[in-house]
């Protein structure tokens, strides 16, 4: 970082103050915006003991080195590197808890969330009586930048989506950028999902009672340097944790995760058995041949769906669908013999197929989550 004069004062002060505020930042590959960003927070935090935690997930472009060589020389300046983890959320849930201080902020490693707000968002849950303050596009003074009017809509609607599944009012709650206090993420904390990359959302619905809101307008600014990771799997993840925060009380998502590609397996069966029947193939054989098919798609797709915080790669994706073979012959005979028991005690042939599949499917999961995707 470079050191000059006009910084040393706010650098010394938040070295030798008692600490107040921790700023988290998760990061990938944001090594560009590391210095630029401490420079920031080091002016608009003048006078308040405060120390910044980047959160890196092993970025390949060398953040974790960069953050920890400044570390070396101002001692506020940390670092927590996650290997083999990934998602903002659970970043930020790490950040927390590896800082003492009674105020948190969360913020962006890319500069788009105005570093200017950070008083008014401290000030609100230090002194203004908040537990939670934050940084919203959506009312007066604040704002998107130069999104694009599709973006725009996009967010609107998700943002819509979460008031209305979750029942909040919070015009922002999709935002990245918020101050919290300690006590306060605490009672949360046993109850959050840690799912994607809408953090703020999850503890808002995580908290056992509502917690006092203030709200701070602020300007989305245009990202300065590196790639956005705004993606298909940031959409899945918010939906998943709409799920999760709703149904998800009730039953697992990732049970119903695992059903959906069951289902969607016995379409794929079908369509095997069919094909090979058509090409005169005897039944034995192309049953055989359905299953195999069948089996081998659901394992794939519960790998990057189902089971994508454990996804397997290399080796361990051969091992792990070796299990998933012996996991679902035994689910096999699990449905054979309960649907068989059934249908002796009840002449609906349905129920007893029924009580089959869900005994097979359950057997199916259980075993998967413990074995294959073992955590």
């Amino acid at each position: 970082m470079r050191h000059n004069a006009t910084l040393a004062a706010p650098i010394y002060a938040a070295e030798t103050l008692p600490l107040a505020v921790a700023v988290i930042v998760p990061t990938l590959n944001e090594a560009a915006n590391v210095e630029r960003l401490i420079e920031r927070l080091s002016v608009v935090l003048a006078g308040r003991g405060w120390e910044v935690v980047f959160v890196d997930d092993n970025s390949a472009d060398g953040t974790s080195d960069l953050v920890r060589r400044l570390g070396r020389t101002s001692r506020h300046v940390r670092i927590v590197q996650r290997i083999g983890r990934r998602g903002l959320s659970s970043a930020v849930v790490e950040g927390i808890l590896a800082t003492a201080a009674p105020v948190i902020v969360v913020m962006d490693g890319d500069l788009q969330h105005d570093e200017d707000a950070l008083p008014r968002l401290i000030d609100a849950v230090e002194t203004g009586g908040a537990e939670v303050a934050v940084g919203t596009r959506y009312v007066d003074g604040g704002g998107t930048g130069d999104w694009a009017a599709g973006r725009v809509r996009m967010s609107r609607i998700a943002t819509r989506a979460g008031q209305i599944a979750l029942g909040t009012d919070v015009s922002d709650p999709m935002s990245g950028f918020f101050a919290i206090r300690r006590d306060a993420f605490e009672r949360a904390l046993p109850r959050l999902s840690a799912i994607g990359f809408k953090i703020l959302i999850d503890i808002l619905a995580s908290a056992p009672t509502a917690l006092k809101v203030a709200e701070i307008p602020y300007q989305f600014r245009s990202r300065e340097a590196g790639e956005s990771k705004i993606g298909a799997r940031v959409v899945a993840e918010y939906l998943e944790l709409i799920a999760d925060k709703t149904i998800g009380r009730f039953v697992p998502v990732r049970l119903l995760k695992f059903l959906s590609v069951g289902g969607l397996g016995v379409f794929v069966h079908l369509a095997v058995l069919r094909s090979m029947l058509g090409l005169g193939e005897p039944f034995v054989a192309a049953q055989t041949m359905a299953v195999v098919v069948a089996i081998a798609f659901n394992f794939f797709l519960n790998n990057s769906f189902t089971y994508a915080d454990r996804k397997l790669k290399g080796w361990r994706m051969l091992a792990g669908l070796a299990t998933f073979y012996a996991i679902s012959a035994l689910g096999a005979v699990a449905n054979i013999g309960i649907g068989t028991w059934v249908a002796g005690h009840d002449e609906r042939w349905w129920v007893a197929g029924v009580a089959g599949v869900l005994v097979g499917a359950i057997w199916n999961f259980a075993m998967s989550s413990v074995l294959t995707w073992r955590k």
